[in-house]
């Protein structure tokens, strides 16, 4: 799981906010909460190649291992999230993170609020982020 939160998390900031922003999981998994989340890995070929972190009203880690972007691991983790949580989700995504942004769009959530700020975890640095919302019954 270090592997793909660090070298995905590096292609998020990115196209973000700036890699000068990466902390590794080790540095930030206790701080943002990840185990305080659902979590569920996706194996391939006995390899996790990724992994989502979802409360019941909220996804708040999905990641994907770079070398499997675009073969639906994100897309397979995210519906298995959505099929249990309550009707209404919510998340939030950095701006600029195109790919995220399309694939949270083509299953159903909408942009809410465009937040600006300090980046969560990492204070030092701004951020825009953008609140969206699926509701199943919509």
């Amino acid at each position: 799981m270090c592997e793909i939160h660090d070298a995905a998390r590096l292609d998020e900031l990115s196209s973000t906010t700036g890699s000068e922003a990466f902390k590794t999981l080790e540095q930030a998994y206790e701080e943002d909460g990840l185990f305080d989340a659902s979590l569920m890995v996706a194996v391939v070929n006995s390899e996790v190649t990724g992994f989502i972190a979802y409360t019941p009203d909220e996804v708040t880690w999905l990641y994907v291992s770079p070398d499997q972007y675009r073969n639906g691991i994100g897309r397979a983790l995210l519906q298995h999230a959505l099929a249990n949580t309550a009707d209404t989700v919510n998340l939030e995504v950095l701006e600029g993170n195109s790919a995220a942004l399309a694939l949270y769009e083509s299953v159903g959530f909408q942009i809410k609020e465009r937040v600006e700020g300090k980046l969560s975890g990492n204070e030092a640095f701004p951020a825009t982020g953008l609140i969206m919302e699926r509701n199943k019954k919509q």
